[in-house]
């Protein structure tokens, strides 16, 4: 079943599976940055990060294969009182734009194995020199927790994969956690995650 297929069943009911709130990484690490700030989305599904930034005076591109759970982070936004940009793509397949973002958020944005190392080389060619990744994922320890994320370790990423594929950016934090996730029905509990914030030279 295609990734779009089982996205857009997860999120077809009225509540948001990931909850409204932001991801706790991404609440430490946004001080870093400024407000009005371009930042792309990949990812952001029912948008509850998205949302959050823009709450938070950044400008926001969240892009998913879902077009159901763009749909809800536009209602979600509607909420706030602020406005979200959405563009439903395949990020495996996207045109992903080049020197254009101060900051590329991508949370729990797991995708085939195969696709990763082209994926995480196009965010970092779509930050303007200087720009932030600020990345959290799961890693296999995860396999022992029920707090989410794919069942299939090929899928998870460890702090190494991270460091070879960022390498070519300054890495200001590559940490593995034990963390305890309270993020919606799908993300709740204990959790092994790897977090990282990188800059783009």
């Amino acid at each position: 079943m295609a990734l779009q297929t089982i996205w857009d069943g997860r999120f077809s009911g009225e509540h948001y599976v990931f909850g409204e709130k932001p991801n706790a990484f991404l609440v430490r690490h946004a001080p870093l940055l400024a407000s009005g700030a371009r930042v792309l989305a990949p990812g952001d599904g029912e948008g509850r990060n998205g949302v959050w930034l823009t709450r938070m005076g950044m400008k926001v591109l969240s892009v998913d294969s879902s077009a159901v759970g763009l749909s809800k982070a536009k209602h979600l936004a509607e909420r706030h009182s602020v406005t979200i940009e959405t563009e439903v793509a395949d990020l495996t397949t996207w045109a992903w734009p080049e020197s254009t973002f101060d900051a590329v958020v991508a949370i729990f944005l797991h995708l085939p194995p195969q696709t990763c190392p082209g994926i995480h080389a196009a965010m970092l060619r779509a930050l303007k020199p200087d720009g932030l990744i600020i990345l959290q994922a799961f890693r296999p320890e995860q396999l022992g927790y029920s707090s989410g994320g794919p069942k299939d370790v090929s899928w998870l990423y460890t702090s190494a994969m991270l460091a070879a594929d960022f390498a070519d950016a300054d890495i200001l934090v590559n940490e593995e956690e034990l963390v305890t996730l309270d993020e919606g029905p799908l993300h709740r509990g204990p959790a092994a995650t790897v977090g990282l914030v990188a800059r783009r030279r």
